[in-house]
């Protein structure tokens, strides 16, 4: 019951789109267009770094939000410590998974990263600090976003193992890297061809 129960709401959550939010507000598409990602950092280059910060803002807190709840609800439960972490990375997954595939855009969404930081935080403020801080020191050093988020992932995912919370959220840690991976194969792609977005530009935007 609480597996389900974790999946469900967790996806639910994560299809509430910050950029949609602001999309309808503002009248643009984000989705359609910039680089055709619901994300904060598309908004960022469609919108000004404004925007895009406060779909951050609202994709971060989408992911706290249920993360926190659930550990309140399963403390009160009574269940053993390992299986309240396993329950809370899966309704973290979960989260990731309905922001990239939500059924209120066709289950076409975003990447998931602002809802990653939200989880890392969420789960552990010490792998939160620790990953979080990889991802803004690369980014700057690389000038790109991608970089440091697929950093980010790898910090996760390592310090979730030698922080010893188990082989299964270890696990969970690995899909969202790989999924992330899969997700930036465009990115991946625009850096090869020079053609990517860097950050300084979009810190550059007006509008």
């Amino acid at each position: 019951m609480y597996f389900i129960g974790a999946m469900i709401i967790g996806y639910l959550i994560g299809c509430i789109h910050g950029s949609q939010i602001i999309g309808k507000l503002k009248g643009v598409n984000i989705k359609q267009s910039g680089v055709k990602n619901a994300g904060a950092s598309n908004t960022m280059i469609v919108l000004g770094w404004k925007y895009g910060i406060i779909v951050a803002l609202i994709d971060i807190g989408k992911a706290v939000l249920p993360i926190v709840i659930g550990g309140i609800v399963l403390n009160d439960a009574d269940l053993i410590n390992e299986l309240q972490v396993f329950i809370l990375y899966i309704v973290g997954a979960a989260v990731i998974i309905g922001h990239n595939y939500p059924f209120t855009m066709n289950f076409s969404g975003g990447k998931g990263t602002a809802s990653m930081v939200g989880l890392i935080l969420a789960l552990d403020w010490k792998i939160g600090l620790i990953s979080i801080g990889i991802l803004i020191i690369t980014a700057i050093v690389t000038d790109y976003l991608v970089v440091g988020v697929f950093l980010m992932y790898i910090t996760f995912t390592i310090t979730t193992f030698v922080f010893d919370h188990g082989i299964y959220p270890t696990m969970i840690a690995l899909f969202l890297f790989l999924l992330s991976v899969y997700k930036h194969v465009e990115n991946i792609k625009r850096i090869k061809n020079k053609t990517e977005v860097r950050i300084s530009g979009s810190f550059k935007k007006k509008k």
